[in-house]
């Protein structure tokens, strides 16, 4: 989904070698995820149970802002 690398690309780019290896890794299992399911908590739609997923997406977020 285009959409979701506009996102994700350049916080990967700008942030991924930064963050703790406990958000590296809940950012790498996040791929596993269908787009929709990504684009959906991009979006505030819903909410991840995981609480360090939840934490990296808001940092995506602020990245460059809302979708």
């Amino acid at each position: 989904m285009l959409e979701l690398e506009l996102k994700l690309v350049p916080f990967v780019r700008d942030c991924f070698n930064d963050l703790p290896a406990q958000e590296r890794e809940a950012y790498v299992n996040m791929l596993s995820e269908e787009d929709w399911q990504i684009f959906d908590w991009l979006q505030g739609r819903e909410q991840p149970e995981d609480p360090t997923l939840a934490l990296l997406l808001k940092k995506i977020e602020a990245h460059r802002g809302k979708l």
